[in-house]
């Protein structure tokens, strides 16, 4: 059995928790926080999470991780057969998380611990985010989920990351920025909220935040 560690707080977590529960791939969860401790490095190079442990070995980095389990688990694919739309797909993933999701965390601080972003930052990462989200719309489709009419491995990683970059944006700069540079978003979201599988997700994730942040949760 596969076993999930890291926190239902963690996008990147919930990223390859809603692939395992939506492979129907039985798993058990560890709360893992991320550490320097020999025990974790052992497991994680950098300390980072999510990592999973299979029967093989450990495995690190959320993007490996959902290869992995394409590879290993093919009976409920996630990635279209046909090779050229498998690599959409993937380069809408990366442009996600290179593009937009790895400038918003810039505003992470502030929007969800309680700390101080300065305004220079707000100012630099603001119209960074919002081109990188534009490049989302050149690539994805919609209809309904983001890469084509059936869920898949971008939907794995869109539902969490964007979900998280509209609160933070909201927070930080008073507006959802990613509401409005995706008129579809609405629909897209209702669209996931309806899968089992996410629901599992987001009320676990309610929970953690819950026990995380107590009053402060985002």
């Amino acid at each position: 059995m596969i076993t999930l560690y890291g926190s239902a707080i963690s996008n990147y977590y919930n990223k390859v928790k809603l692939a395992l529960l939506e492979k129907d791939v039985e798993f058990r969860e560890e709360r893992t926080i991320p550490s320097q401790d020999a025990a974790v490095l052992a497991k994680s190079p950098l300390g980072k999470i999510p990592f999973i442990a299979t029967g093989h070995g450990c495995l690190s980095e959320s993007q490996a991780i959902l290869e992995y389990l394409e590879d290993a688990y093919p009976e409920r694919p996630l990635y279209p057969a046909d090779p050229y739309a498998r690599a959409k797909c993937r380069e809408l993933i990366q442009h996600l998380e290179l593009n937009v999701e790895l400038i918003a965390r810039r505003l992470y601080l502030e929007a969800f611990f309680g700390g101080k972003v300065s305004e220079e930052t707000k100012a630099e990462v603001r119209p960074k985010i919002e081109a990188g989200l534009k490049g989302v719309m050149r690539l994805a489709r919609f209809n309904p989920y983001v890469c084509s009419e059936n869920f898949g491995a971008a939907d794995c990683a869109a539902w969490p990351h964007l979900t998280l970059i509209g609160l933070a944006t909201s927070r930080v700069y008073g507006e959802d920025l990613v509401s409005a540079q995706i008129p579809a978003l609405a629909e897209y979201l209702a669209a996931m909220t309806a899968r089992p599988a996410a629901q599992k997700v987001a009320a676990d994730r309610a929970q953690a935040l819950e026990a995380f942040f107590g009053n402060r949760k985002p």
